[in-house]
Parts: C-alpha cells; structure tokens; sequence
C-alpha cells in the first residue's frame, strides 16, 4: 500500500515533477540510461497489442489512442502512430511535451492533443479511446489516486477498447524510490488495484530479454 511509503503526498508528486524537469528530453533520458532497450520494448509491445487489433466480432478499434506518461512521445512515435489514425498525449512535464512536436516529425501531425498534466487530475475524455496506453508512470500516483484515474479511463474507452498498463514490478510489497519519488508495486496489489477500479483483466505478460539488473516488467491489459 502507497500508504505505508508516502508520508506527506504533497511532497510525493511535487518531488517527482521537480525530478523531471531536469530529466534531457531524449530516449535515453525518458528510460532512465536504458535508451538501447527501446527497441526491445516497443516490439514487445506491438505484439502484445496487435492481438486485440485483429479481426474478430470484439476487435479493438484503431481510431484513436491515448499515451499516458507520453514524454517527448517515443511510444508515441513508434508503437501508436503507426497502427492508430490520431493519438493525444498526455505528461506533466511541459519541456518534454515541446520536444515532442520536433521529435514526432511529420507523423506528428496526427497527435491531436499534448495535454500537460498530472494523471492524479487528469480525465480522458468519455467514449473516445480504442487503446489507453499508460507505460512507466503508474509508480508516481498513489493508490487511490490510481484507482480513480483507472475507473476515469475506463469511462473514456470506445466499444471494445482496452487499457493497458506496462511497467516495473516489486518482488514483494510496495517499494519507494526516494530519487525520482515513485513506487514500485508487486504484481498482488496492482491486480487488487484494477479490481478496485472495476477493469477486467484481459491478458498479462512479462516482458523478456531486458536487462538482468532492472525490475522485471509486466504489462497488463484490461476492460
């Protein structure tokens, strides 16, 4: 539980801003050192994705997606542009959300929005997201906080849409990362927290051929 680590929440996301702001706006910097490992991820994940894009009665749509915790856009860029028709993007911090729209370069013209926000006071819009991708960001929301931004998200799927979550996973328990002012939870209590969010569980998997050193990271999909 967040509640045992964060002591004064306040301080929880106003640390973890400040940490951002002077993160370099490139793919090395969004994963923290591990750039070379983009590749790996973003294969990953296509795959993953592609198999609720295939055709079927329940088929996930491929009208519009949403990147939450988008940065300067690399999953963006990479996974969604290219199997969605338009993406919004959403981060807190502004600097990456400019860096985006050189970044993205010309396939950029089909990011509709860049909203500059924390997920805590965030609302996908209702009924508009085939895919909600929410990649290496849920560790900087507590708790309840997540569970509310999961029950909002998915009020904002289309029919047949999914949200997915892709991040570290904790060995044991909840763990604070007192650098960039974040947790990282065991696969036990982010399950618990999308049941309290009232999302169903679809598909989950564990990423493989990332670095031994890392945390494993698992990424789950969810209605």
């Amino acid at each position: 539980m967040t509640s045992e680590v964060v002591e004064d929440e306040f301080e929880f996301y106003s640390k973890a801003e400040k940490y951002w702001k002077d993160v370099p706006a490139t793919v090395d910097g969004m994963l923290g050192g591990y750039g070379h490992i983009s590749s790996i991820d973003i294969n990953s994940s296509r795959k993953f994705l592609q198999r609720f894009l295939r055709d079927g009665p329940n088929r996930t749509g491929t009208t519009r997606a949403l990147d939450c915790g988008a940065g300067i856009g690399r999953i963006t860029k990479r996974l969604l542009l290219p199997l969605f028709k338009t993406v919004d993007m959403v981060d807190v911090t502004e600097d990456f959300l400019t860096k985006a729209k050189s970044y993205l370069g010309e396939e950029g013209r089909r990011v509709r929005n860049y909203f500059c926000c924390g997920l805590q006071d965030f609302s996908p819009e209702a009924n508009s997201y085939d895919v909600i991708w929410i990649q290496w960001v849920i560790g900087h929301l507590t708790d309840n906080h997540l569970s509310d931004f999961l029950k909002r998200c998915r009020a904002g799927l289309r029919p047949n849409g999914i949200v997915v979550i892709k991040d570290n996973m904790a060995q044991e328990g909840v763990i604070m990362d007192d650098v960039d002012s974040s947790v990282c939870r065991d696969l036990d209590v982010v399950r618990k927290i999308i049941r309290r969010a009232g999302l169903h569980l679809l598909a989950e998997e564990r990423q493989e051929n990332f670095p031994d050193e890392i945390y494993h990271v698992y990424t789950f999909a969810m209605r």
